[in-house]
């Protein structure tokens, strides 16, 4: 669970600086982010676009590790060099570069190979939040998935080959609170309004208001009120389909004094969606029931205190319910009205924070752990997102290159349509099999491209008799690959190294979902693709 500060940014420059990125990820997944340390393996075009846009955003630290000199390929197509950095230290000259983009953020760079530092010190990638590798030939790409699977540092490789770009995102289990569901839903409560709310609404005489107070009356209060009457006549029961729906429907329309009321139409609308039985969603309860939620240990994190205390918020004083977000939608309504309201649901939220806050000091308490390991403003952001939480379950690259292990198999068999996405994850498996091989990548060497692509087919054909599937290819894809001949193109690796950046802030901040776990992209098409492997 990320760090939710209990300070907030006051007006200031650095505020005006960041303001836009305030409003994605608030205040504490700023602090979070400058708090963070990344480390860049090999400073390539891919590389330093990646680097590029977590420093602007403000990045607390970077390291750069690449023991590689510039050259005019890399001018050529890195925005990051120039040809006076030619014969330099790459690390060096992208590190200062880098640096000049915002005077918040710290840099440093080590120009070893990643093979020595791993010999050297294995323990080097330790404390990192996270580390992001470009350009690894497969054996040095698996020692180092490795040990940072052991270390539990999140991994993010990435390449542009070519028209081709890659990600792949290696990371232990992720719980993520601030998910931030593009579909977000009300809870309002409706179907189980809570006393305050019904005290409200019984406050409230539609009868006896004027025509402008009628027109101002909250929508929540005219659903409430009529779902009354509707249940009055109903056994107790909200409209539970189509037809039922559009019952009350016609019950809210016969209350309206004018044709043009909003605040009616606004309650008409919102009665598919707010209408509704209150449940605990299928894959919070998946959480709830988690082994890691019912066997709390002392090295259980927040996440799984909090999620323990929630579920005891269930059980108990929820009713079986999630703690109320205190979120209420815009409407039409007089400002006292719903200040009033969206006071009442605040309250609500804040009350059920605080049993939920206290029952995580227990947990605290019994497991032998500071009371301040959990503050108050985390409970209440927890609360506001438990509708949402995630868990997602990472996949090491180990596992995916071993075939009794791998996914690649199932999703393989998608190349019997000859135009999936997947076919550029086998091709680029292919040509790191050809560089095992030939220690080049095909197509280098532009007097044997004919016999690469035949080296190449092969290679294809042999892996994918290995997965088990029958070799389905355009040959078109083989020639396209040696024709390649594994450039870095810029405007790729700067699309990749945007994407890339988006799923680091993603795991800094703890907040938004992170693709899980191969991400490709076709400049060609303009086409990007998502597998689990």
């Amino acid at each position: 669970m990320s760090n939710v500060a209990e300070n907030r940014y006051e007006e200031s420059p650095k505020r005006v600086k960041y303001d836009r990125q305030l409003r994605l990820w608030d205040d504490h997944g700023q602090y979070a982010l400058e708090a963070a340390h990344v480390c860049l393996i090999n400073a390539s075009a891919t590389g330093t676009e990646i680097l590029k846009s977590l420093v602007l955003p403000g990045v607390g630290a970077f390291t750069i590790l690449d023991p590689k000199i510039v050259t005019g390929d890399d001018v050529g197509n890195n925005f990051f060099l120039d040809k006076d950095s030619i014969g330099k230290s790459r690390a060096k000259v992208a590190t200062e570069l880098l640096l000049d983009l915002n005077s918040d953020v710290r840099g440093e760079f080590v120009d070893e190979s990643l093979e020595c530092i791993l010999q050297a010190d294995p323990n080097f990638f330790s404390k990192f939040t996270v580390v992001i590798a470009t350009n690894l030939e497969e054996a040095t790409l698996l020692q180092l998935a490795g040990k940072l699977w052991d270390q539990r540092v999140p991994l993010l490789v990435c390449r542009a080959y070519g028209m081709i770009g890659y990600m792949r995102l290696q990371f232990t289990d992720r719980a993520i609170v601030e998910s931030r569901p593009e579909n977000e839903f009300h809870d309002l409560r409706l179907d189980k309004p809570f006393n305050a709310l019904k005290a409200y609404s019984n406050s409230i005489n539609l009868v006896t208001l004027t025509d402008t107070e009628h027109a101002h009356v909250p929508f929540v209060i005219l659903l409430l009120k009529h779902l009354d009457s509707w249940r009055e006549k109903h056994g107790g029961d909200i409209p539970k389909n189509m037809k039922e729906k559009n019952a009350l429907k016609d019950l809210i329309n016969a209350s309206m004094r004018k044709n043009d009321e909003e605040n009616f139409e606004e309650a008409c609308k919102a009665v598919n969606g707010s209408i509704s039985k209150t449940t605990v969603p299928s894959e919070i309860r998946a959480i709830l029931n988690d082994p890691n939620c019912e066997e709390l240990t002392p090295e259980s994190k927040s996440f799984w205190i909090l999620v323990k205390a929630l579920k005891e918020f269930v059980d108990n004083e929820g009713q079986g319910c999630l703690p109320v977000r205190g979120v209420i939608p815009d409407m039409t309504s007089d400002t006292n009205s719903y200040i009033k309201l969206q006071n009442i649901y605040r309250a609500k939220a804040e009350e059920d924070a605080q049993v939920i806050y206290r029952r995580a000091q227990d947990n605290l308490c019994r497991l032998g752990k500071p009371p301040n390991s959990i503050s108050e403003q985390e409970v209440k952001v927890f609360c506001k997102n438990a509708h949402c939480l995630r868990v997602l379950r990472g996949r090491s690259i180990e596992e995916e290159y071993n075939p009794k292990t791998s996914n690649v198999k199932n999703l393989v068999a998608d190349l019997e349509h000859e135009d999936s996405d997947i076919i550029f994850y086998v091709l680029l498996r292919a040509a790191d099999r050809f560089y095992h091989e030939y220690r080049r990548y095909p197509g280098q060497n532009n007097e044997d491209v004919e016999a690469d692509i035949v080296r190449l087919k092969n290679i294809v054909t042999s892996l994918m008799s290995e997965w088990g599937c029958s070799p389905i290819m355009k040959d078109d894809y083989v020639h396209e690959m040696c024709r390649f001949g594994a450039s870095e193109l810029h405007s790729v690796a700067a699309f990749v190294g945007g994407c890339a950046a988006h799923e680091v802030i993603k795991l800094i901040t703890g907040q938004y979902v992170p693709f899980n776990n191969t991400f490709t992209y076709f400049a060609v098409n303009h086409t990007t693709s998502v597998f689990c492997l």
